[in-house]
């Protein structure tokens, strides 16, 4: 069975609701990561087979929003393509099925990943179909609706976070020192450019000029514990703020994967082989608990252990996932999110998962090889992981 290597990985900058990046749709920003994507595997829009593209926020966006991206990146029309939505673990499942399809022989090229722009979600006039009768109405926020409201309990994600970090015993200032920890690193990685091979540019059109918009938008340089210690919970009593949660943001992320062969036929580097993935289930409310699941399962397949992890990519949907994350699987955090995370960089949802196969093998091939994991937890109590080796150069 063929096996299937990563040869590009690119990404947008990501930047916050009504930020740097408002004026493109999610379709705009998916089109430029798989046009970065493509020109840096050194193949071309021409030799792509198929494409997953995640995306968990649709309403307004047009049907078929993987494909309006592959016909503005010269795919060819026969190549086809599907639009992915498993919320937040959209971008890797994304990437996992580009796996499956090379290793089933149904695709020599796949490019796979994801894309959000939340901004340009729309309120919904629920109702609206029916007609109004009688007395007031109200609109219904598409982020939270599609994206971030549990159907089954009909909570927010940070209210069911907050209760399940409260049952694992974990402290508001645990959580901050995180949150902390996550935009010192992120600051840092902009400074000396380690998120540099990752970054595509993003061109905003405003009237008569342009805007290029090249970093996150996120980082904190002024962040602090005592700035953290100073934000309201976002739920009375609880553990998590708009500090130690990832705000809601606007990005694109994905990755050419190729099998061996045609890697190796084309003259192609690879960044990373893909070992294995695999993906957990829980309770609705305790997708905190789905990641860390997912990736035991992952190593299990790959015929490894936690040991042999020399960096873990975990979302920050909140500081608590990651935590939690930690603590379950007894791994070194100085070896867990070495670049920042979703706290500092935002959680596009559509996007992250791809964001976090991307920075992880990028940092990897810097580092000089080694085994990564990325994981990444998702509405419905979900949770996805993926093992990548990267080689030594």
């Amino acid at each position: 069975m063929a096996r299937t290597v990563l040869v590009s990985a690119a990404r947008t900058p990501f930047c916050r609701l009504n930020g740097d990046l408002a004026g493109a749709s999610a379709v705009d920003l998916g089109v430029v990561a798989a046009a970065a994507a493509i020109e840096r595997s050194g193949l071309t829009g021409a030799d792509v087979d198929y494409s997953f593209i995640g995306a968990v926020v649709q309403a307004g966006q047009m049907h078929a929003m993987a494909r309006q991206v592959t016909t503005r990146v010269g795919i060819p029309v026969e190549s086809g393509s599907e639009t992915i939505n498993k919320v937040c673990a959209s971008g890797m499942r994304a990437i996992a099925l580009a796996d499956y399809l090379i290793r089933l022989d149904e695709a020599a090229v796949v490019l796979a990943g994801g894309m959000e722009s939340m901004t340009s979600a729309p309120y919904l006039a629920l109702g609206a179909r029916q007609g109004f009768r009688f007395g007031d109405t109200q609109l219904v926020d598409a982020d939270l609706h599609d994206g971030l409201r549990d159907p089954w309990t009909q909570r927010v994600m940070y209210d069911q976070a907050n209760e399940v970090s409260h049952e694992l015993g974990q402290t508001r200032e645990e959580l901050d020192a995180w949150a902390l920890r996550s935009h010192q690193r992120a600051v840092a990685a902009q400074s000396d450019g380690s998120f540099a091979a990752e970054i595509a540019p993003v061109t905003i059109r405003e009237r008569k000029q342009e805007r290029v918009v090249e970093q996150d938008q996120g980082p904190r340089a002024d962040s602090t514990l005592e700035t953290l210690a100073k934000l309201g919970p976002l739920t009375e009593g609880g553990t998590h703020t708009a500090g130690n949660s990832p705000g809601v943001t606007d990005g694109a992320a994905m990755v050419i994967a190729v099998s061996e062969e045609v890697a190796a036929q084309r003259g192609l580097k690879p960044l990373a082989i893909v070992r294995s993935s695999a993906t957990a289930a829980d309770i609705t409310r305790r997708l905190a608990c789905a990641p860390s699941t997912a990736v035991a399962s992952a190593l299990a397949k790959a015929g490894l252990s936690v040991a042999d992890i020399d960096m873990l990519e975990v979302n920050e949907a909140f500081a608590s996932i990651v935590l939690n994350t930690i603590k379950t699987l007894g791994i070194d955090p100085d070896r867990v999110n070495c670049l920042g995370g979703a706290v500092a960089l935002g959680h596009p949802v559509g996007a992250s998962g791809a964001r976090l196969v991307g920075t992880l093998v990028h940092q990897l091939g810097r580092a000089g090889g080694g085994i990564g994991v990325a994981t990444i937890c998702s509405g419905g109590g979900q949770g996805d992981a993926m093992v990548l080796e990267v080689l030594p150069a």
